[in-house]
């Protein structure tokens, strides 16, 4: 499979489980600290099961720079979908505006530099 479409698919996929991974437990307020800790930690464990990868099978095709920002816009758009749809939360303009202006930046990193 090409690294235009591998890498892409790979980082939404890590960014679904590290979203969890980093935000699933605060729909467990009881939770002790220590818990909801090791359990993200192990949840995370998956994340990099994917995103190293993903990292790895772009760079060539993709600098660090726009893997990185290419990252960054997967992580707002899983998050504003995780943020709706598990934790209850109303998606305001001031989000929508934020990935706007992340989905410039992706516009800049990939033009050409000559």
């Amino acid at each position: 499979m090409s690294p235009w479409l591998l890498t892409p698919l790979l980082l939404v996929a890590s960014n679904v489980v590290m979203t969890y991974a980093w935000y699933g437990h605060l729909k467990h307020p009881s939770w002790p600290m220590w818990l909801a800790v090791v359990i993200s930690w192990g949840i995370a464990f998956f994340e990099y099961c994917l995103a190293v990868p993903a990292n790895r099978i772009g760079y060539g095709t993709f600098t660090g720079q726009q893997l990185k920002v290419m990252q960054e816009v997967i992580t707002l758009a899983v998050f504003a979908v995780f943020s709706v749809a598990f934790l209850g939360e109303t998606l305001r303009w001031n989000f929508i505006a934020a990935g706007a202006c992340l989905v410039a930046a992706v516009v800049f990193i990939f033009l050409p530099v000559d």
